[in-house]
């Protein structure tokens, strides 16, 4: 039974993928069967002589384990009888009974992926945040043009994704480079599961090619960063109209001629934190407000959820580093068409399928990735 959870080998064209339970969580469940162990005769010492109030405690921790160590011993019966199972089916000659044998080792196959979720669910609970709706902020950095036009890229990488996820991607505010690269941009992105997939992109994104503009062929290295906010509701955040200061002026373009000739453009300056946000993309005034708060609220919103982690109050410089090149989580290296997460270790040689928005495949192994690492804390 022990080899049956470690190695988790059920191979055959006709049969279910099987879902392993990682072996921390297997530990963690028979540590938790030794404390229900121990719990029950505390309980059972304390309420000899019938009920007594220091028993609540006690009772309330092992129901609550009771549920996980239940589900664990299904699994494991579960693992037993496919075992069975397997090994009746090497020995089947009759080609029915052999059909048999497989739809009932699938069937169970599914019952305990069934039971595996719920035991994980345990140690690792849904985020209440992964259906939020979120700003995605885009910003060249180190690089000059090269990150102002790898910024853009990003972009449109992400426009992509968003089409085929069916995501709604709204840009709310930009700027651009004189070559028409993008300096930075803020977009509002709704969908299903948007912040559990796209969460773990925030940080600094390192570009390594020859630029358009390169006539001896030599790579360059530049970056932009990404920041990803979860966008509040009104009722989550509010700001007083008194820590505001709200000014106005005339929008500009591509190196700063005027576009507009009326104050459209909006700078809100967040008195209480000296956040300052800016936004021109609209011809109304009012609009420009509208989405100017917009993006104020999450920036602020992100700082409250950093200080609640106990992290330094700039938090949007932590989430993006300085811009550096050094402080990479990822790396884009177009002559080799590779991408390489250095954070999971993760590398691809399909960076030209990854830039035309498929996504999921660098998304998904990162988020597995990132709940491997999470700590296994019992409740």
């Amino acid at each position: 039974m022990e080899d049956l959870i470690e190695q988790n080998n059920y191979k055959n064209d006709n049969e279910l993928p099987f879902v392993k339970l990682e072996n921390a969580i297997v530990q963690k469940c028979k540590e938790l069967k030794e404390e229900a162990k121990n719990l029950n005769e505390n309980i059972q010492e304390i309420s000899k002589d019938g009920f007594n109030e220091s028993a609540k405690e006690p009772i309330k921790r092992y129901n609550a384990i009771k549920r996980v160590t239940d589900t664990f011993d299904e699994y494991n019966k579960i693992l037993s009888d496919i075992e069975e199972l397997q090994r009746l089916k090497k020995k089947e000659s009759d080609n029915e009974l052999l059909a048999m044998e497989i739809q009932e080792i699938n069937d169970l196959q599914a019952k305990a992926n069934k039971a595996s979720e719920a035991i994980k669910e345990y140690f690792y609970p849904k985020d209440a945040d992964a259906d939020k709706d979120i700003l995605l902020e885009i910003r060249a950095a180190t690089g000059g043009e090269e990150a102002a036009l790898f910024a853009l890229d990003l972009y449109k990488m992400y426009n992509k994704y968003a089409i085929i996820k069916n995501f709604n991607f709204e840009l709310i505010s930009s700027s651009y480079s004189a070559s028409g690269g993008l300096k930075e941009a803020v977009i509002s992105v709704k969908g299903k599961d948007v912040f559990r997939l796209l969460k773990y992109e925030s940080g600094v994104h390192r570009v390594q090619r020859i630029p358009a503009t390169e006539t001896q062929g030599r790579v360059h290295t530049s970056a932009a960063t990404i920041a990803v906010m979860l966008e509040p509701e009104e009722i989550d955040l509010k700001i007083a109209s008194e820590d505001l200061r709200i000014d106005v002026y005339r929008s500009t373009g591509h190196g700063g001629q005027s576009v507009n000739t009326t104050d459209s453009a909006v700078r809100i300056t967040h008195l209480p934190t000296n956040l300052v946000v800016t936004c021109q993309d609209e011809k109304s005034q009012h609009k420009n407000k509208a989405k100017a708060l917009r993006i104020l609220r999450s920036r602020l919103l992100s700082r409250l959820e950093a200080d609640k982690k106990s992290i330094e109050a700039k938090n949007r410089k932590n989430m993006v580093g300085s811009g550096d090149r050094s402080e990479k989580i990822r790396t884009y290296n177009f002559s080799q068409g590779r991408i390489t997460d250095h954070r999971a270790g993760i590398t691809l040689h399909k960076l030209n399928y990854i830039m035309e928005g498929n996504l999921d495949e660098l998304l998904i192994p990162l988020s597995k990735y990132f709940e491997s690492q999470k700590s296994l804390e019992i409740k």
